[in-house]
């Protein structure tokens, strides 16, 4: 072995603890299965890695691994295919280097490996076209749903109770892609990939739990990550859910601290009925809760609410409430600071709009529900003022298909004048009804028989 492959390789085991790098260093050893050869094939890796990847993914790790040159510094050569061939295997320190990089490298570092699984059957090219950075997320993202589902860490979701998962990974790989800055040109180069990877973490993160889990590499002081929210008390027997895999794990990071708690359903049409004062039920006294909602043209849209809902004829919330989209495209409509119009809940007024609101102003919302259950609009032209959004319906005014709600977080606890208020009576509690009683001639049987409660 050269002086420049072993100043290479000593680089990226320094990146590692002392008892982490005989791991590090095993793992090559162990995918030869005691075949003692210079290389790893692409056999040897789908063998480790069998089931808990798609092919094509697989495929897109060896490639990568092959395109690791050692001479230069010990990192890919800048987005070109090293001179070795994929048909020669990944040698000792490629593969080191390699998971050195997807593990501890920064996004500078990683870059280039992610171009290299971007160019699946290719090698040769110094830019990818955004086409392939989706497919290479949709492979990757498949990979990540069955690590979840396979080793144990459903954390109590149901997937064959929930929606379509295949397409929750398209809809999550476009939301992803939807935030490369590509080159003049349409082109992702490496520059463009590094700018893309340092902000959005999800990738490094998915490329970690993939090589974590599919080389067996379990490093101290490293849980596996966690990303699905548990969940609890869910019927899943009677119901099937707007819900899937990676939509949840598209939500749960949107929500903040506090709200990783488990999720409860507390509400769904398919359970409890198309009722309004039913849906109140669910929403009202359960701390914050996840709306969704599907309309009769197909799409699926929502919104998160940080305090339990309050029937009152105000605008209730803070600025963590947020609006978001499922169907036809994965979005997070955050608070733009305009106005305070967070959440809205009323019923039975005259004079005031009945139903649930989010966003906007009285009779255009960004998204409203109707107290009369079925109808609701979302009026957006060009987005909606609180929080920036577009149109969520497929139609502005649309018809309820199904709705869920969802307690995301622990059950809040009653506050003392909350329940001291319950336990007085409504002449102590009201002194003004109790005047306007006497006002108009009532009699008060009560009155010289018990004693007002003090505060």
């Amino acid at each position: 072995m050269g002086n420049t492959e072993s100043v290479a390789m000593q680089k990226r085991l320094a990146l590692f603890q002392p008892d982490e790098r005989p791991m590090i260093e095993g793992v090559f050893d162990r995918l030869q299965g005691g075949t003692a050869g210079k290389t790893v094939t692409l056999d040897m890796l789908q063998s480790s890695m069998g089931g808990l990847a798609p092919d094509s993914m697989v495929r897109r790790l060896y490639q990568c691994m092959c395109s690791v040159d050692p001479g230069l510094a010990g990192s890919p050569a800048s987005g070109k295919a090293s001179t070795n061939t994929v048909s020669s295997g990944v040698g000792r320190e490629q593969l080191s280097i390699f998971l050195a990089d997807t593990l501890r490298g920064t996004a500078e570092e990683r870059a280039p490996l992610v171009l290299a699984m971007c160019e699946l059957g290719a090698g040769t090219s110094t830019v990818v076209t955004c086409d392939q950075v989706a497919e290479f997320l949709q492979d990757l993202i498949s990979a990540v749903v069955q690590i979840v589902t396979h080793r144990g860490r459903l954390q109590g979701w149901k997937p064959e109770r929930m929606g379509d998962g295949s397409l929750g990974v398209k809809l999550l790989a476009e939301h992803m892609c939807s935030q490369l800055k590509p080159t003049d040109e349409g082109d992702c180069d490496v520059a463009c990939l590094e700018d893309w990877l340092f902000r959005v973490s999800q990738v490094s993160l998915y490329l970690e739990m993939l090589v974590d889990e599919g080389l067996k590499v379990s490093l101290s002081g490293q849980p596996a990550p966690t990303l699905l929210p548990p969940c609890t008390d869910t019927p899943w027997k009677d119901l099937k859910s707007l819900l899937d895999l990676p939509t949840l794990m598209f939500l749960a990071p949107q929500l903040p601290d506090g709200c990783s708690a488990p999720w409860r359903l507390v509400f769904s049409t398919q359970l409890h009925g198309e009722s309004f004062t039913r849906m109140l039920s669910g929403l009202t006294h359960h701390g914050p809760t996840v709306l969704l909602i599907k309309d009769t043209k197909g799409h699926v849209f929502g919104g998160f609410a940080s305090h339990s809902w309050e029937l009152k004829p105000q605008f209730q919330g803070d600025s963590r409430c947020f609006l978001f989209s499922v169907f036809p495209r994965l979005r997070v409509y955050t608070a733009t600071g305009y106005n305070e119009h967070y959440t809205y809940l009323n019923q039975h007024q005259q004079t005031m709009p009945n139903g649930l609101g989010m966003g906007g102003q009285h009779g255009y919302f960004g998204l409203w529900l109707d107290s009369e259950f079925g109808r609701g609009h979302s009026r957006a032209k060009p987005t909606c003022t609180t929080y920036g959004s577009p149109q969520l319906s497929g139609e502005q005014d649309f018809t309820l298909d199904s709705v869920e709600v969802w307690a995301v977080g622990k059950l809040p606890e009653p506050e003392e004048d909350e329940e001291e208020t319950g336990k007085k009576s409504i002449l102590d509690a009201d002194p003004e009804t109790q005047a306007m009683m006497e006002m108009t001639g009532k009699t008060m049987h009560s009155q010289g028989l018990r004693e007002p409660e003090e505060d």
